[in-house]
């Protein structure tokens, strides 16, 4: 048979193992940058009830596994899937994707957050790459990465003081 002698017969494994952990990789980095469901314009807390609604409901959420691409309870969350719930859960609408979002929003700086605002990250490369909900106190909420579970986190943490990007409000 002609496959018989062919390389790749002999050693497939020398081509299935790169590419395994090219789609490993490329989903790691790719964490916080899941597609965007279709949806209508953004509509962003506009008060302070909006904001704590939004807070009461990304802490219940607290403990919910991460999941790539994930927006629910049920299956998990990313990031911006925890973000995008929260608002959806108290009525409001915002991006879905960490970029749309970080566009979206209005610059705030670390000392002008308040509670409810986004906090941005860069995570691994020189743009913006995660994002969390400031609950004030120096604490946000976020849906870490794989393997992690939905945490609440200083600001100040080692890991996350160096990487803060800065903030942003939804106008």
């Amino acid at each position: 048979m002609f496959y018989k002698d062919s390389f790749l017969q002999a050693r497939p494994w020398r081509y299935l193992v790169p590419a395994v952990l090219m789609v490993f990789l490329a989903s790691a980095v790719a964490a916080c940058s899941s597609p965007a469901p279709r949806s209508a314009a953004p509509v962003a807390p506009g008060s302070r009830a909006d904001a704590e609604r939004v807070l009461r409901i990304a802490r219940q959420q607290v403990g919910v596994p991460y999941r790539y691409g994930g927006r629910s309870p049920r299956t998990g969350f990313d990031c911006s899937g925890l973000v995008y719930y929260s608002h959806a859960q108290a009525g409001l609408r915002v991006p879905r994707t960490t970029r749309a979002l970080f566009r979206q929003s209005r610059p705030v700086s670390r000392a002008r957050l308040r509670p409810g605002d986004l906090v941005f990250f860069r995570v691994e490369t020189p743009r913006v790459g995660h994002v969390g909900i400031y609950l004030g106190q120096g604490r946000f909420v976020h849906a870490p990465s794989s393997g992690k579970r939905v945490a609440i986190e200083r600001m100040d943490n080692p890991y996350w003081k160096p990487r803060f990007l800065r903030g942003g409000r939804i106008p």
